[in-house]
């Protein structure tokens, strides 16, 4: 399972006690540590050693700064200095990872001792005298740095610390936060969603009513009323089919495992003539990676459930079922008893009249109702004396 990638960038002779300390308060959270000491970042043999950090720090998912007393080595595209004035400018490794992680606006948690944020005051207050020797850090660059960094509009967190239990109070509750308010975002997304085919639904009726008026503001006669009655009715209830099919348990696993739009998980069930087509066209359009592509192909092989949910999803679509191997007459069976309930479904998610009884007041339960029909079961047709 792939887990967050937190990378520490500090200077480390200084602070190498809590990049120590932070290492394993990361890992036992369950996130995976990136730390330049520990061999975690991969080092290519045609760039310079710092640029295979400032691209691990990109690749990161959350980026934590520490900053001590120290300003550390120069980047290397730099020219040397054998010695460095405390007042010369200069770039340094640890601030290019911080600038390499927020150009691309990764989440970043600042640690600030507080003796060094204590002498940026000092400094604020001095920043032309040039005859004041600070005690905490050994280059103006660091104050810089926090300038820089304070100076931002957002995504910079800062917390002063002393002792490490400091910082692991801190940054347990902002992660703590930082997950709340994900799933907090991820329950209006769907509820966005939800809206959002509700509108798509009442556009679409609408487009019918406006057609109806207009024929009969035409004065249209008996037959062509008749055909545009019947074609408007296909056409919604085509509508009604692929948004049944986007709430199908395997429509949406596959569209969140391989980062496509549930429409276009929908489409490939529809285009599809077997579970290799379906596989072949979800490889094609996918942006994701080969191993979370091929996890599609193995729980379809592996798992009878998801095969009975893809072909659930054909059925929503008004298509036929995908075979199972020959000789299978038990799936065969079940693919008979599923059609007319499935059939049901749609319609009676969308308030239809049931096709099989106009009259009746009493319809089928939505498909994929967990308290009605448990996960890999498939509803029962109804005899017609249940419904009397």
């Amino acid at each position: 399972m792939a887990k967050p990638r937190v990378f520490v960038s500090s200077t480390y002779y200084d602070l190498k006690h809590i990049r120590a300390s932070l290492d394993l308060f990361i890992d036992s959270l369950g996130f995976e540590p990136v730390l330049s000491e520990k061999g975690d970042i991969a080092y290519t043999h045609d760039r310079p050693l710092d640029e295979s950090c400032y691209r691990e720090a990109e690749n990161s998912d959350i980026f934590v700064l520490v900053v001590g007393g120290r300003y550390g080595t120069e980047v290397s595209n730099d020219k040397k200095r054998v010695s460095k004035e405390f007042f010369e400018r200069y770039d340094s490794i640890t601030r290019k990872e911080y600038e390499s992680a927020a150009a691309r606006d990764i989440p970043i948690y600042i640690l600030l001792e507080k003796g060094v944020h204590s002498e940026y005051q000092t400094y604020l207050r001095n920043k032309e005298v040039e005859s004041i020797s600070y005690a905490h850090v050994d280059s103006v660059n660091v104050f810089v740095l926090i300038e820089d960094i304070l100076s931002r509009p957002r995504n910079n967190p800062v917390q002063t610390f002393e002792r490490f239990e400091e910082i692991e109070t801190w940054l347990r509750d902002q992660w703590a936060g930082l997950f709340r308010e994900l799933l907090r975002r991820q329950s209006q997304q769907q509820q966005l969603a939800g809206l959002s085919a509700q509108v798509g639904e009442l556009k679409a009726t609408n487009e019918t009513l406006k057609k109806y008026l207009e024929a009969v503001m035409l004065g249209a006669d008996r037959t062509e009323s008749s055909r545009l009655i019947e074609s408007e009715e296909q056409r919604l209830l085509s509508l009604r089919r692929e948004e049944a099919a986007s709430k199908n348990d395997w429509v949406k696993y596959v569209a969140g495992r391989v980062e496509l739009p549930v429409t276009a998980v929908v489409e490939a069930v529809r285009a599809a003539n077997g579970r290799e087509d379906f596989v072949k066209s979800v490889y094609k359009l996918s942006p994701a990676s080969g191993n979370e592509k091929r996890t599609i192909a193995d729980t379809l092989r592996k798992s009878a459930t998801a095969r009975r949910d893809l072909n659930e999803a054909r059925m929503l679509l008004g298509l036929q079922p995908f075979s199972e191997e020959p000789g299978d007459t038990r799936f065969e069976h079940e693919k008979e008893e599923a059609r007319p309930s499935v059939e049901r479904a749609v319609l009676t998610e969308f308030g239809a009249s049931d096709p099989e009884d106009e009259s009746a007041s009493v319809h089928a339960p939505t498909t994929r109702s967990r308290a009605q029909a448990p996960k890999g079961t498939v509803a029962k047709k109804r005899s017609p004396k249940s419904k009397a």
